[in-house]
C-alpha cells in the first residue's frame, strides 16, 4: 500500500513540488502551473465536463516526467502494455494544463507524406499524441520523429 500521509514542513521539499501547483500571478494575471522545475502558463482551452482520471502514484510520476520533459522543449513517449492508460493519462495532463490534445492514430498507410498536413494543423499550444507510436517499425518512428 502508499502512504499518503507525508508531512511537508518547507515549500521546497520535493513531495511538495513533485505535485501539479497552480498558481495566479497578479502582475502578469496569468494563471501559472508549476512542477519541479516546469513552469507553464494555462493554456485556456476549454474540454467540456467530462470526468478526470484518478490521480495515483503511478500518474504522478508521468506527469512529472513529461513535464520536465516539455520544460525542456522534449517530447515523451510512455511505453507499457495496451489498455494501461498512457494515452487518457496524457490526454488528462493536457486537460490540466489547459492545452488541446491531438491524438494522430498511428496505422501501416501512415508515412512521411502526413508531415505537412501535420505542420498545417499544429496549434502552438497544444500536446501532439501519436497513437501508437511506439508500434511502429524503428525507420518510421524515425521519419515521425523528424516531422
Amino acid at each position: 500500500m502508499f502512504d499518503y500521509c507525508v508531512s511537508i514542513m518547507d515549500g521546497r521539499e520535493f513531495e511538495w513540488e513533485s505535485q501539479l501547483r497552480f498558481y495566479w500571478d497578479k502582475e502578469a494575471d496569468e494563471l501559472i502551473i508549476r512542477q519541479c522545475t516546469g513552469e507553464f502558463g494555462y493554456g485556456y482551452e476549454y474540454m467540456g465536463l467530462n470526468g478526470r482520471l484518478v490521480i495515483t502514484p503511478l500518474t504522478d510520476r508521468i506527469y512529472l516526467t513529461l513535464t520536465q520533459a516539455l520544460s525542456m522543449k522534449l517530447g515523451g513517449a510512455p511505453a507499457g502494455p495496451a489498455g494501461t492508460g498512457k494515452t487518457e493519462t496524457i490526454k488528462d495532463l493536457a486537460k490540466a494544463l489547459g492545452l488541446l490534445c491531438i491524438v494522430t492514430n498511428c496505422g501501416e498507410g501512415m508515412d512521411y507524406k502526413v508531415g505537412p498536413f501535420h505542420r498545417q494543423t499544429h496549434v502552438k499550444k497544444s500536446l501532439d499524441l501519436f497513437d501508437p507510436f511506439i508500434s511502429r517499425p524503428m525507420a518510421k518512428r524515425e521519419i515521425d520523429s523528424i516531422i
